[in-house]
């Protein structure tokens, strides 16, 4: 739609895997001009990379991170091929990378280099661990990041191996993290007329949305460990056992514990000093829940649910995913999108996580074949003299 609230911008993806092309798709979502720029052959690695395929040679792994994206393969180690990079700089306002800190510089495609031909460029470069510091040139992936941010050691149950959180929380943060920060950039240029150096990383996306355990951290001069499907702040707040199974409660307030107490027939906890405040529950977290699961076990979780939101107290089933991307809800909210694609022909995918009334969000392209635009992006470039059309014809 040509209405969308980012028409108009051009952004020059230079990425592969998950941070960067995720961090793409949402700009394109939001109606940019989004030029993917592969190695020839090989393309994304992502493009190959997952263990099972539907039915063409692209990696579903890949289809779900490259929606609305056209694609050019380019070799930035051939002086021909960078002279069509800098040709679509001319014509970009974003350009998001994503190789390891020097790299970008080696093959003359840094910020410097391509600010100087066009000042308005917002580029960001997202690493493992960012463009400076001791850490900076070592490799990083989701599960590093995890690691040594601090999450890995808080993840999971007490006494069990280490567990990363199975969402790529380090990978999709640093993408959602570089999507806000280019936007500001974008809007930041309007007053300056110059664009600018984003530099973000997976270990800075990792602690940034670790809130509530550094302010464990800091509050209590204690690292925190891990707890489970708990709350580090509010109790109870986590998954219990009714008689038939898992689900999970949410009684995070003062008004709501109250109710909650009525609503599973033990009053008479109110008055345990133990349990009188949030800050005595979450002290005495252990005790509180091993008081409360007999009371649980009492009911079917499906009974429980449903007296307790009956009530206002927040209480839900544990579902696994193919039961959430088919809930009732979901499919209210169009959360799955059947993409067309000439290869597959249909296949299934996340749909938009927001909803935007006056510009809604469609599939306008599927994600690109390999060089899929390639010709058509260089006549493009010939067509406004920004490149010979004998290069543009190669």
């Amino acid at each position: 739609m040509s209405d969308l609230p980012l028409a108009g911008l051009r952004v020059l993806d230079i990425s592969q895997v998950m941070a960067g092309p995720f961090c793409c798709m949402l700009l394109g979502d939001m109606g940019a001009d989004v030029i993917k720029i592969e190695p020839p052959k090989t393309g994304d690695s992502t493009r190959h990379s997952m263990g099972f395929r539907l039915k063409g040679e692209d990696s579903p792994g890949f289809l779900a991170l490259n929606r609305n994206k056209r694609s050019i393969t380019l070799n930035l180690k051939d002086e021909d091929d960078r002279k069509v990079l800098y040709a679509l700089v001319k014509t970009a306002d974003i350009l998001v990378e994503n190789a390891r800190p020097g790299v970008a510089a080696r093959l003359g495609i840094d910020y410097d280099t391509l600010a100087a031909i066009n000042p308005r460029l917002v580029y960001a470069s997202i690493s493992g661990f960012g463009q400076t510091g001791p850490w900076a040139q070592r490799p990083g992936f989701d599960l590093i990041a995890q690691a040594m941010s601090g999450i890995l050691s808080s993840n999971g149950f007490p006494g069990m191996e280490p567990a990363k959180n199975s969402i790529a929380v380090a990978d999709l943060g640093a993408g959602l993290f570089s999507a806000y920060a280019i936007l500001s950039a974008v809007i930041g240029r309007q007053t300056s007329g110059k664009g600018q150096y984003i530099d973000a990383s997976l270990l800075e996306a990792a602690m940034g949305l670790s809130i509530w355990e550094t302010t464990e951290l800091w509050g209590t001069g204690k690292a925190p460990t891990p707890i489970g499907s708990a709350n580090r702040m509010s109790a109870p707040y986590q998954a219990v056992e009714a008689s038939d199974g898992w689900f999970v409660i949410g009684a995070a307030n003062q008004g709501l514990w109250l109710t909650f107490l009525q609503v599973i027939g033990r009053p008479e906890l109110q008055d345990d000093p133990r349990y009188s405040t949030n800050a005595a529950r979450v002290q005495n977290r252990l005790e509180l829940i091993d008081d409360l699961a007999p009371t649980f076990r009492t009911r079917t979780k499906q009974d429980w649910i449903d007296a307790l939101l009956a009530a206002g107290v927040p209480a839900a089933p544990i579902l696994d995913y193919g039961e959430a991307v088919e809930s009732e809800q979901a499919v209210a909210r169009d959360m799955v999108q059947m993409v067309p694609h000439p290869v597959e022909g249909e296949f299934k995918a996340l749909g938009f996580p927001v909803k935007m009334r006056g510009t809604p969000q469609q599939v306008r392209m599927p994600p690109p074949l390999l060089n899929e635009h390639g010709a058509a992006i260089r006549a493009e470039l010939a067509e406004a003299g920004l490149l010979p059309a004998r290069e543009a014809a190669e």
